[in-house]
């Protein structure tokens, strides 16, 4: 039984009868056991564990669909062909209830069973040799497109192909690739920093930019409700591009999808790029106008996105919508979106409903204090899975679910993302400079210049001047700050877990799903 090919045990009342099949078989490199009734399969199970069984229905005694329900007891995973002589409709579905692999009709000759016994066993080695060799050739015309000059555009293409294979590759993580995969993504990042470095602060001058946070409302959000559409604004709060990929099976049964782009502001952080969303204004103009939120950002205040609601309402009034009716909810715990989830029928009577749902950042957050939650979120696989599962099983997809139906257009976005940091890198600052490990503000911050954005002059990139001589520092790639004296402690809690500020693909490149329901 330790045939490379697999071992097959096949049960049929007339297994005689089937010594031509069962050479074929053998001669293709497979092991072959054979049973003639179906108790008899059920302890031959017991004291092997077959690769495949081959289960005739039509059996004297104990039948197919019997003998398939005991073994799968023993073995709920056990992989199963059944063969019958009837096509009745009602068979099939009993056998597919009990999970077989596939259903075969006689008379079946020998490669016919011979290509179901392939499929069955060797489909996943199969696709992991085709995707092993997609990608090569892929990494291929990714590695050439670093040597051209790629505009915003590129870099979201670029990237949406890299987080295809990441996808892929958790499904196939015996193809060996992931560290090639992960390589190759380190390497885009360090050609997408210095990207952001030259092009930056031209955007910040003119309408010839990509879209950024402050341009989501008059691009996406304000036509619809001119046209009479009812919209949900849904900001997920530090979610990346690669999770809402992985979310869009699921969100695709509620909604057709165009899924499109934006990029961060910088410092990647909530301050900047979610209040933009609300306000539809860069950071310098946002604390000129609300002076309310330069002292929170003056003083450091627990809370940096207190006046998202007014920064909305005066944006809807702004554009001449006042006449419309909002409902705004942030919700920060389960308790609260299940309240939030109760009251949806209300809610959806208003012509915007926007919700800023701060999940996806507690988790990147919580993953560098709790023990538990590292091992559950050890990685960008792991931190994919679980957003993914949270979805699936949240008040957030129930609310969804009504929106859908109401027919809502539901716009879906992040402020900005996170990545995996690495690599500390040694900062020094004013003991009053602001205590990000992605990017910091103050007086007399320097560091490295080939780790971070250095920004000296504020006022070119948009930024809120505090202060005298103030200026920003903003890692690229997956670099940290550390300060000298406490260099250990910052590695010892922040190495490998996820952060946001700095300039990454993952920081920057954000999702954008506009979603029609399907109803």
């Amino acid at each position: 039984m330790s045939d490379s090919r697999g071992s097959i045990l096949w049960v049929d009342d007339e297994i005689e009868h089937l010594k031509p099949h069962i050479l074929f078989l053998k001669e293709k490199g497979y092991a072959l056991s054979q049973a003639s009734n179906g108790q008899d399969a059920i302890e031959l199970c017991k004291v092997n564990n077959y690769d495949l069984i081959l289960l005739d229905q039509s059996m004297p005694g104990m039948d197919g669909l019997e003998t398939l329900s005991e073994i799968k007891k023993n073995r709920s995973s056990q992989l199963i062909i059944m063969i019958t002589k009837t096509e009745d409709e009602w068979l099939m579905d009993e056998a597919m209830s009990g999970q077989v692999e596939q259903f075969l009709i006689k008379p079946v000759n020998p490669n016919q069973i011979f290509m179901a016994c392939k499929q069955a066993l060797e489909f996943d080695k199969l696709h992991e040799k085709k995707v092993t060799s997609d990608y090569l050739k892929e990494f291929q015309e990714i590695d050439g497109l670093m040597n051209q000059e790629l505009n915003a555009d590129d870099w979201w293409n670029l990237y949406d192909r890299l987080v295809d294979w990441q996808i892929k590759f958790d499904t196939y993580r015996d193809t060996g690739l992931s560290n090639v995969l992960n390589e190759q993504i380190k390497t885009c990042n360090k050609e997408f920093s210095n990207f952001v470095e030259d092009h930056y602060h031209t955007w910040m001058k003119n309408n010839e930019r990509p879209l950024l946070p402050n341009d989501i409302f008059n691009h996406y959000i304000k036509p619809e409700l001119i046209n009479g559409n009812k919209i949900c604004l849904l900001v997920l709060d530090c979610m990346r591009y690669d999770h809402f990929k992985a979310m869009m099976p699921l969100l695709e049964t509620l909604f057709t999808i165009d899924l499109k782009y934006c990029l961060s502001l910088i410092p990647t952080a909530t301050p900047y790029s979610r209040n933009a969303i609300f306000c539809g204004m860069f950071p310098d103009e946002m604390v000129t106008k609300y002076s309310e939120q330069e002292s929170d950002m003056r003083s450091d205040a627990t809370s940096l996105n207190q006046h998202e609601e007014q920064f909305l309402m005066d944006q809807m009034n702004k554009a001449g919508l006042e006449s419309k009716s909002i409902h705004y909810h942030k919700i920060w715990a389960v308790e609260e979106g299940k309240k939030f989830e109760k009251r949806i029928k209300d809610y959806a009577n208003k012509d915007l409903v926007s919700i800023v749902v701060n999940f996806v950042d507690i988790l990147a957050h919580k993953s560098s204090q709790m023990d538990v939650l590292k091992e559950m979120v050890p990685d960008e696989s792991g931190y994919r899975t679980a957003v993914k599962s949270w979805l699936e099983n949240s008040w957030l997809f129930q609310v969804l679910k009504h929106l859908a139906n109401k027919d809502f257009t539901v716009i879906m976005t992040s402020d900005h993302g996170s990545i995996r940091v690495k690599n500390d890198v040694i900062v020094s600052a004013d003991r009053n400079a602001s205590s990000g490990v992605r990017y910091k503000y103050g007086r007399n911050l320097n560091t490295n210049k080939k780790h971070a954005l250095i920004i000296k002059e504020p006022e070119q990139y948009r930024l809120p001047v505090f202060g005298a001589q103030p200026s920003y520092i903003i890692a690229k790639d997956d670099n940290y700050f550390v300060y000298p004296n406490e260099a250990h402690k910052y590695q010892e809690k922040f190495k490998n877990s996820f952060q946001h500020g700095g300039i990454s693909m993952e920081e920057m490149i954000v999702p954008l799903g506009i979603m029609k329901s399907r109803s």
